[in-house]
């Protein structure tokens, strides 16, 4: 019989336990900071309905989403009723629509789950991949752009970054430069799109594109080198002219970096006018993280004041980031900046089984340890002891404990340490103690500089 296909499916990826640790910590990492900003937690289903998605995401994101067949007798049909999640921020809005009653004034949520999309995968992008997000609902107020990136920067320091850049644009700012380029409005969104990818496709990359969707070749050409130049702002502000939505664009943006300067983000957020996000429902600020030596960005966000309003029927002001969750494993992963502890074994202790007649011991002691919060592996089956030892030693397990019958009769355990082969026997009662110290100080002398 021939043996099925065991990879998972292209641009998914399976989490083995060291993976699943990474990501647990980051995770943990995030809700700590954002709680310390007031955000609860929400969550949504993983499907929505087609018609919650489709339209929010401007051409190119239409494209990606992942859509669900009908079932049952109409599946032949081909037809769509559902689809997978794309990202947070619209099944946010939808959210917000359905229980606006129950919300107060100021809705403000972190939500961190797994999002789909039918893109290309490449390195740090996947088809399945986990969205760290954080919005706040409810104000104009300049306050929450604020926040917003003293919370990211919060999150990304504590995890050991240092050498992030928030970059920080208005979408009034990228209609004005386009406009001012000579793109007519109904280009704008679609022109947006490919001048997002400048940092990965280049210069010329991004004027082929601009051609093939519409744009004549000297448009595109000043439209290129108007955000390649990257122009500081009252230069923009030059360009722009008269432009009173601009205006006020760049008005807004200097009211956050002013708010921005007293705070944790102040020497990460920088004005950059070469900055645009593709998608459509922006209607503000926009932000996004950069880090050297990485192709994209490890997150993004900014304002989007009209899109619960595709629900409501009214406009609601709303403003929100998204950390992506693999690339910064990824980076991290790379730069070695994961705490020592994390990659250590899943059991601090495994207890040996000595014969058949000492198990029902051997399972009462693994019971009490970790009733004192002790991670502990019981080997499943008596055997030799330089096997169960070995086993140990292949899990990293840095103890092990021995119950022989002498041992029992005397109310006593012997704990191996299996890094220095160092044998001592001890009251039950003195093993976690014991365990705790030594480890302590195997971890200290694994931290760098040590």
């Amino acid at each position: 019989m021939a043996s099925q296909q065991t990879r998972p499916a292209r641009g998914m990826r399976d989490f083995l336990p060291e993976d699943v640790r990474r990501r647990d910590y980051v995770i943990r990492v995030i809700s700590d900071v954002y709680r310390r900003y007031g955000f609860e937690p929400l969550e949504t289903p993983a499907l929505e309905n087609i018609e919650t998605l489709t339209g929010k995401y401007g051409e190119e994101g239409s494209q990606l989403i992942f859509k669900v067949l009908r079932r049952g007798e109409r599946e032949s049909s081909g037809e769509t009723d559902l689809a997978l999640r794309y990202d947070l921020t619209v099944p946010l809005a939808r959210v917000v629509a359905e229980y606006r009653g129950k919300l107060p004034k100021f809705f403000k949520r972190y939500q961190i789950q797994p999002v789909w999309r039918a893109d290309r995968p490449a390195r740090g992008r996947f088809r399945e991949f986990f969205q760290c997000d954080v919005d706040a609902i409810g104000s104009r107020s300049m306050v929450v752009e604020a926040e917003l990136c003293a919370a990211v920067s919060d999150v990304l320091q504590a995890l050991g970054f240092q050498d992030f850049k928030i970059r920080l644009n208005h979408r009034a700012l990228l209609t004005g430069l386009l406009s001012a380029a000579g793109v007519p409005p109904g280009l704008h969104g679609s022109a947006l799109v490919a001048i997002d990818k400048l940092d990965k496709v280049g210069a010329d990359g991004v004027g082929r594109e601009l051609v093939e969707r519409g744009l004549d070749e000297s448009a595109a050409t000043r439209v290129v080198g108007a955000f390649k130049a990257r122009e500081p702002l009252p230069r923009v502000a030059e360009i722009i002219g008269g432009d009173p939505a601009a205006a006020r664009g760049a008005v807004e943006l200097e009211q956050i970096m002013q708010l921005c300067a007293g705070g944790s983000a102040a020497s990460h957020v920088e004005l950059d006018v070469s900055l645009a996000r593709g998608l459509s429902y922006y209607t503000g600020a926009i932000m996004e993280v950069a880090v050297p030596d990485l192709a994209g960005s490890l997150g993004g966000g900014g304002r989007y004041d009209g899109l619960i309003g595709m629900f409501l029927g009214e406009e609601v002001p709303a403003c929100g980031f998204s950390l992506g969750l693999e690339r910064i494993l990824v980076v991290m992963g790379e730069r070695g900046m994961f705490p020592p502890a994390i990659d250590r074994a899943s059991a601090d202790l495994l207890v040996a089984l000595f014969d058949e007649a000492t198990i029902p011991d051997a399972l009462a002691l693994a019971a009490e340890l970790r009733h004192q919060d002790m991670r502990v592996e019981v080997y499943p089956e008596p055997d030799k002891l330089g096997k169960q030892m070995k086993y140990a030693a292949s899990r990293s397990i840095p103890f092990a404990a021995i119950l022989g019958a002498d041992e029992i009769a005397r109310g006593e355990v012997t704990i191996k340490n299996l890094g220095t082969g160092e044998q001592s026997s001890m009251p039950r009662t003195q093993v976690p103690e014991f365990v705790t110290r030594l480890s302590s100080l195997r971890i200290r002398n694994l931290e760098p500089g040590r």
